[in-house]
């Protein structure tokens, strides 16, 4: 019952009883249903006992039916004469409410877009408010010609003649597969479209706008397709590793490889062919979808064509899934328990498909950002707890890492298969992230027979702790290519070195002073104690729509004294940084909030300040490291252990994410702290005393950074 919480024939649910009923549904939940959510369960179980009298018996009933992939769940779904209704119910309310029937719409459309066996049915949104006192009068397909009915809404009064006159409209229906219920999901030509538009057009100027022509990414998305072709051809499985400096566009080139593989120059996608690109940045996934569905909508509207926002929204939100959800896709369809560490598929569970085996039905998997999947540890016990994303699945004692179980996920197919990890060196900025290594590991003691190609940037020791020599000396299936390094930023075009200066800047190595001179009258970079001078020198800078906001590391603490403020998490409110007009006090350019590396990772702006705090000092020639105790002080974190090792990393990291975030400069802001001391010749605040500043002032300064 991993996909639904309970399913039965018509007849079957006739003749049980509503309390057996009620009690499948308790059970199958993970956790402890709320009140509401019970009672709502009793009386939706009692309607459809009262209005599936007199329908065929061979009907089946769905009730919480799973969508992993996009974190879904329909409350009730009935197959009935090769239709498919999907109901949301809406217990006690009497009026219909846009929200909800966009909700019961976007249901059916994860069904037709996503779920093999519902692609080619009728599929009917019912909103059911069940005091509503009428009915809809007309039952129509939509415009769009998907075979998705116009939602229609009913009072409890309504449900039984409604359902009749679809079934009297559409009579001679094909029947639906019997395995319905586990059936594969698969990406429609909607996704491809999305992310085509996103790459062609540059119309979505906050996130792909820059001005590098002569940049190409076209030899590194050739290679990738040769690899592609070539383990189709040879029937084989591959992997390969992409790197390049931040903003080099890899979100591109995994979207263009997308693109590409699915339609191989074709009106529509190429059968069995696809590919699927995956994130696991919510932030990033938030904000691209959102900045498509606007751009969509806006250019429908500039061609007359009637369509509203939520529309697009629809249409673009599945352009860039979360790994987390295709992660989840694929538990559901193990046995569980884990049996002696291993993982076997249950085939209750799952369909067999004749190539696809009990994979997904993507050929080609691109993981965006790959060094941020997480560890065995996390993993294993975020399944122990329950996982999220809608399907709330427990699974104790969970053998692997996510990386591990991706390839496992992708090995599951019969026939080939092709996995693009795009990796950014030193951007692992979580606790429980694997970085590259992970992956390199799961190849070499499990994955044996995949063949491996790796950027000769892999080796460097931003990426593994430089252990990638290492890690792969004694597996002969690796290839090194040149064409699989993305070494200009398309972000900074102005300075295609930045990401050299800022990593010079953090590893001491020397270079900052030389490369600084090189870029700073294409690419300023500006020094300031006054965060006040830091707003100013932003204001100046932006004209027109660009954009400009506040950074700050997810471990500062101190910045309320100079008026900023933490943008709260949540990718809605990464959304309105990002997007909204500048003259929305939501929006980056307000100066107000403050963006972390976890909500700008993998994003960009025009221009940026970096607000240093004393979570970072620079002290005799080294970065020391501090956490803030939420009180009175800052307390050092020194290298006595793997994970405050591994922390540490973590908060250079997260510089690193901050200095490279802007595409036409930077100023960078090292407040003066609190000079002052109270009459009694005790600190006002000693939580920001200048000593935590100076000396990392200082440093930025003697690299040649030019102070306003």
């Amino acid at each position: 019952m991993a996909r639904c919480l309970y399913h039965s024939s018509f007849q079957n649910f006739m003749k049980a009883d509503n309390k057996s009923i009620f009690g499948t549904l308790c059970e199958n939940y993970h956790g402890e249903a709320l009140t509401t959510t019970r009672d709502a369960w009793l009386r939706e179980i009692s309607i459809l006992k009262n209005v599936l009298r007199g329908f065929d018996d061979n009907g089946e009933i769905v009730f919480e039916y799973d969508i992993p992939r996009l974190g879904k769940r329909v409350d009730v779904v009935l197959l009935l004469k090769g239709i498919i209704f999907c109901l949301e119910f809406k217990v006690g309310e009497s009026r219909i409410l846009e929200g909800d029937i966009d909700q019961v719409l976007d249901y059916a459309l994860d069904l037709k877009n996503f779920h093999k066996f519902s692609e080619d049915h009728i599929i009917v949104p019912v909103l059911i408010a069940t005091n509503y006192r009428s009915s809809s009068k007309l039952i129509q397909m939509s415009v769009y010609d998907d075979k998705v009915v116009n939602p229609i809404v009913s009072g409890e009064a309504g449900i039984a003649e409604l359902l009749s006159e679809v079934l009297q409209k559409f009579p001679n229906e094909p029947p639906i597969d019997k395995n319905w219920i586990i059936s594969p999901y698969a990406p429609t030509p909607t996704i491809i479209e999305a992310a085509k538009t996103l790459y062609e057009n540059h119309s979505v100027e906050n996130i792909t706008r820059h001005e590098a022509d002569k940049v190409s990414t076209d030899q590194t998305i050739a290679y990738i397709l040769k690899i592609v072709r070539d383990s189709k051809r040879e029937n084989k499985k591959s992997i390969c590793f992409v790197t390049g400096v931040p903003g080099a566009g890899k979100t591109l080139v995994g979207l263009e490889v997308a693109i590409k593989q699915t339609y191989q120059g074709n009106d529509e996608p190429v059968h069995d062919e696809g590919a699927v690109y995956l994130s696991g940045n919510g932030p990033l996934v938030a904000v691209l979808n959102e900045a498509l569905a606007q751009d969509n909508y806006k250019k429908c509207r500039e061609k007359g064509e009637p369509k509203k926002l939520t529309d697009s929204r629809r249409e673009v939100s599945k352009s860039i899934q979360m790994i987390h959800r295709y992660r989840d896709n694929m538990l559901a369809k193990i046995k569980n328990p884990v049996e002696n560490g291993i993982l076997e598929i249950d085939p209750h569970k799952a369909v067999k498909m004749e190539q696809a085996g009990f994979g997904e039905v993507e050929h080609v998997a691109i993981f965006d950002e790959a060094q941020r999947s997480w560890t065995h540890k996390r993993l294993a016990d975020y399944l122990k707890r329950g996982g999220t994303y809608g399907n709330k699945l427990k699974v104790p004692n969970f053998p692997l890492s996510e990386a591990a179980f991706l390839i496992w996920s992708l090995d599951q197919r019969e026939d080939w298969a092709t996995i693009v990890c795009l990796v950014g060196g030193g951007q692992e900025i979580n606790t429980g992230e694997a970085g590259i290594s992970e992956w390199i590991k799961a190849l070499n003691e499990k994955f044996p027979h995949w063949n491996v190609y790796i950027s000769p940037k892999l080796t460097e020791p931003e990426y593994a702790e430089g252990k990638v020599n290492d890690l792969l000396k004694d597996n002969p299936n690796v290839t090194y290519a040149e064409s699989l390094h993305l070494g200009v930023s398309l972000r900074s075009f102005r300075a295609e070195k930045l990401s050299a200066f800022v990593h010079s800047l953090l590893s001491f190595d020397g270079k900052a002073y030389a490369i600084y001179d090189e870029i700073k009258e294409k690419y300023p970079i500006v020094l300031t104690r006054d965060i006040a001078k830091a707003k100013k020198w932003l204001h100046n800078k932006v004209r027109g729509t660009e954009r400009t906001g506040v950074l700050i590391t997810k471990e500062s603490a101190r910045f309320k004294p100079l008026g900023i403020h933490v943008l709260p998490s949540g990718d809605e409110n990464a959304v309105h940084w990002f997007l909204e007009d500048k003259a929305d006090t939501r929006a980056s350019n307000y100066l107000e909030d403050a963006a972390t590396e976890i909500q700008v990772q993998g994003l960009e702006l025009d221009y940026t300040c970096v607000l240093w705090d004393a979570d970072m000092r620079y002290e005799n020639g080294a970065w020391k490291f501090y956490r803030f105790n939420g009180q009175t002080k800052w307390v050092e974190q020194k290298a006595e252990t793997e994970s405050r090792q591994e922390l540490m990393k973590y908060m250079l990291n997260a510089y690193r994410v901050l200095l490279t975030r802007a595409r036409m400069g930077m100023v960078i802001c090292v407040p003066y702290g609190n000079p002052n001391k109270n009459v009694n010749g005790f600190w006002e605040d000693s939580t920001r005393l200048p000593e935590y500043y100076n000396d990392t002032y200082e440093y930025l300064m003697s690299l040649g950074i030019e102070e306003i």
